[in-house]
């Protein structure tokens, strides 16, 4: 595997909210630890295994580099939480749960991620039911981690099962939105997902955007361009102002064209059909066969055929 690029995390604080941002260069995406104090209680969102699809390899070094953080500053990691079942990257969970405790959790809606892609990929024997989760959150549930509330709000639109997290002190908000808003120059997720929407990813967002504007919004994906560099977070009133592609006045109608228009140009995600099978299963790797070797699937679509 290529050398693994590892960066210092950005540091940001909201209130008495503490976030470390930790950048996965490979694949482009954030993984946030969010806490009050050294020694206190943590919630990691979204961490990154480190993946090369060419050998099949998998490395921990990104994961390890959280795991030393939360270790150096001697917090109780409570949760470690999924905003969706990712398509782009593996999910490190299983391996900074087994390093530093916690409970795996992702929305419940999880379960209709499972059952698209459950005969996509012949998954058997396999439960379509979140089982594979320690914990299943519904839209508007709320718990504390320290003097932390967290609220769960349904974002839907990327996938059916998206989750943002609000975490509040009393004196700030910040809200980890996974993917359905990236920074202003770059826009939205798209919605061509099995099971994806681009209404419901617009009603999602205008859910986040009627937050205060001085609500921090902390990104699971930074794509920029290159006169800057990648940012974990922004605010909900710089997106209103300059979001390409919701900024306020934009209608229904036309971020849905936009976006059904913008969507038949991608290709799919270099890493999608690994991250799928595996963040599905919670971050479990295909039992190994009688070889001891573990085994991902690949569908093959031959042209010219249904």
């Amino acid at each position: 595997m290529a050398d693994i690029k590892l960066q210092p995390p950005q540091h940001s604080q909201v209130g008495g909210i503490q976030v470390d941002s930790f950048l996965h260069a490979d694949t482009e995406t954030f993984s946030h630890v969010v806490y009050q104090q050294a020694g206190g209680p943590a919630l990691l969102f979204d961490p990154v295994l480190d993946y090369e699809a060419a050998s099949g390899t998998i490395e921990t070094q990104s994961a390890e580099q959280i795991v030393k953080h939360i270790q150096s500053l001697k917090l109780d990691l409570v949760w470690i939480i999924e905003t969706h079942a990712h398509a782009d990257h593996l999910t490190a969970a299983p391996f900074v749960q087994k390093q530093c405790g916690g409970q795996l959790a992702i929305g419940r809606p999880i379960d209709q991620v499972q059952k698209i892609f459950k005969p996509v990929f012949n998954l058997e024997p396999f439960a379509a039911d979140g089982r594979q989760f320690d914990h299943l959150f519904q839209p508007g549930d709320q718990f504390t981690v320290g003097e932390m509330i967290v609220k769960v709000m349904a974002v839907p639109g990327h996938t059916p099962a998206d989750m943002a997290y609000q975490v509040s002190d009393g004196k700030g908000l910040a809200v980890f939105v996974g993917d359905t808003i990236f920074m202003p120059d770059v826009g939205t997720a798209r919605c061509d997902f099995p099971g994806g929407d681009a209404a419901q990813l617009y009603q999602s967002i205008q859910t986040l955007l009627a937050l205060p504007d001085d609500t921090r919004l902390y990104l699971c994906h930074d794509y920029p361009p290159k006169e800057r560099s990648h940012q974990a977070s922004v605010t909900v009133g710089e997106q209103k102002i300059g979001n390409i592609h919701v900024r306020e006045g934009t209608t229904q109608d036309a971020f849905v064209t936009m976006r059904h228009n913008r969507d038949a140009t991608l290709s799919m995600p270099r890493l999608i059909l690994p991250s799928i099978q595996v963040n599905i299963r919670a971050g479990q790797l295909p039992e190994p066969e009688s070889n001891g070797e573990r085994y991902l699937k690949i569908p093959l679509k031959l042209a010219g055929t249904p």
